[in-house]
């Protein structure tokens, strides 16, 4: 099977952590046999709408770049028409890579991560005929699966990211202290984070808009860097606003870390492991927190169960590659 993937973000020597969960997808399917080719921004000039911030934030801050849009669209198309030639099957992640897709006129999958589905929302005229046109809509999460059947998809395949799972995971720090990694922006809730952990031990990894009121981040830290904070952590807070997915917190369960989360989106089904709150309620954060924080034999039991949910990179690519042939046969992906 010939695949190519095309995504609007993606690893290059500029930008070596942009879109490393794509990445991650790309190679486990290549461990399984199957011939991969990516299109990315970084094999086509994207005029400075791709990278950065993403797409979304860079034409937020440049309004002016919207105007390149059409020629962004086409270069991308271009490109990946000349790569799609002799393949079987495309795998077009977020909304925008279903126009370059479609542009090959072969059978694509689109993949929906979150923040495609909100401009979704605002442009259903557009988004519905791209998620039609696609053999099967992949998503990570329950909550996107409703997304995506309301926009119209045909198929849906939950296929949820794989994670390197450490063979053995120590103790966490003493005293024991609570991580939010992270962006620093609001819709992540770095504020109810801050307000809902004052005075309790805490350590905050990451970087956005709002750093400049978080002096204490010890700022951005390597994806390969990170396990070692969450193997430090005693409790894992990831108190966002709204969210696809949440790779973050599935990766701290991935070392056996409990996490406490709001239940809004793809966080409402991380399952065994978790304690999860009200958005924007920082009473109920606070209490997770500090009753995590203080009780250790209910700390281990949710790590263990939070270790044994997560799901490993090969089991991933598995149910990935399924979800192609599905596709391709017209079969019902599982």
């Amino acid at each position: 099977m010939k695949v190519v993937v095309l995504t609007t973000s993606y690893p290059s020597p500029e930008h070596p952590v942009a879109g490393n969960f794509v990445a991650a997808a790309v190679d486990g399917a290549r461990a399984l046999g199957v011939d991969v080719t990516v299109v990315s921004p970084k094999d086509f000039h994207h005029f400075g709408i791709a990278y950065g911030s993403g797409i979304a934030q860079n034409l937020r801050a440049s309004a002016w770049r919207a105007a390149l849009l059409p020629a962004f669209v086409l270069a991308y198309a271009r490109k990946a028409r000349a790569a799609a030639r002799d393949a079987d099957l495309v795998h077009a992640h977020w909304l925008p890579s279903a126009l370059a897709a479609r542009a090959t006129r072969k059978p694509y999958v689109l993949q929906l991560w979150g923040t495609d589905v909100a401009l979704a929302r605002r442009a259903p005229i557009l988004a519905r005929p791209l998620v039609r046109g696609a053999e099967a809509v992949i998503v990570a999460s329950e909550f996107l699966r409703k997304e995506a059947v309301a926009l119209g998809a045909r198929r849906v395949a939950i296929v949820q990211p794989g994670f390197r799972i450490p063979a053995q995971v120590g103790e966490p720090d003493d005293p024991p202290h609570v991580l939010f990694a992270g962006r620093l922006s609001p819709e992540k809730g770095i504020v109810e984070f801050l307000e809902a952990s004052d005075g309790v031990h805490r350590v905050i990894v990451g970087d956005g808009p709002l750093r400049p009121g978080v002096p204490e981040a010890v700022g951005f830290v390597p994806p390969d860097e990170v396990g070692s904070f969450y193997a430090r952590a005693a409790v894992v807070c990831a108190p966002s606003r709204r969210e696809g997915f949440g790779f973050g917190p599935r990766e701290a369960m991935a070392y056996g870390r409990p996490v406490v989360a709001t239940r809004v989106g793809g966080l409402a089904d991380l399952g065994p492991g978790s304690v999860l709150v009200p958005p924007r309620d920082g009473a109920a954060l606070r209490e997770a927190i500090v009753s995590l924080l203080a009780d250790v034999d209910r700390r281990r039991e949710l790590g263990r169960e939070a270790r044994s949910n997560a799901v490993p990179l090969a089991a991933s690519a598995e149910h990935l590659i399924d979800a192609y042939r599905s596709a391709l046969t017209g079969g019902q992906p599982t």
